[in-house]
């Protein structure tokens, strides 16, 4: 099972502030720990919410609002992907990872992902198989666009 791990933002975080080089090297040693672990699919942290947009769906109308967003709460200032046998293991594993926000109070929220099975009931075998290519798919073009920046 997938889980997205979602690392919700702080007043400093959305402010810019990015975290000590202390809370840096604990961050990456966990996710060093993950790898090793063959758990950890992706992990990254997001720019403030003053550096994105949001797209408001009405029908079809479509309203873009730039950032900063209001609710700080309601951020996220970054995610990890972890496949994990259970919920059960993916709160065992954060429950392991530094408090990045130096001493302050964090909130991390766990999501399990859909996967082509979770729709079954209501798929055609030509609509799991088309959410199946799509992801790997999105995959295969991540890692070509990704040789191609780097010059690979």
């Amino acid at each position: 099972m997938r889980f997205m791990v979602i690392g919700k933002a702080t007043a400093e975080s959305e402010a810019g502030v990015l975290p000590s080089t202390e809370a840096m090297v604990a961050m990456g040693r966990y996710n060093e720990e993950l790898v090793k672990a063959g758990v950890l699919l992706s992990a990254d942290g997001l720019h403030p919410s003053s550096r994105g947009a949001r797209v408001h769906f009405d029908g079809d109308d479509r309203t873009v609002v730039d950032g900063p967003f209001a609710e700080t709460k309601e951020l996220i200032a970054g995610y990890s992907i972890l496949e994990v046998a259970s919920l059960e293991e993916a709160i065992e594993w954060v429950k392991r990872a530094p408090n990045v926000a130096d001493g302050q109070v964090g909130e991390v929220e766990i999501r399990r992902i859909f996967t082509a099975e979770d729709f079954a009931e209501v798929a055609t075998p030509e609509v799991s198989a088309f959410v199946d290519g799509v992801g790997e798919r999105g995959q295969a073009d991540a890692a070509r666009w990704r040789a191609e920046r780097d010059g690979s």
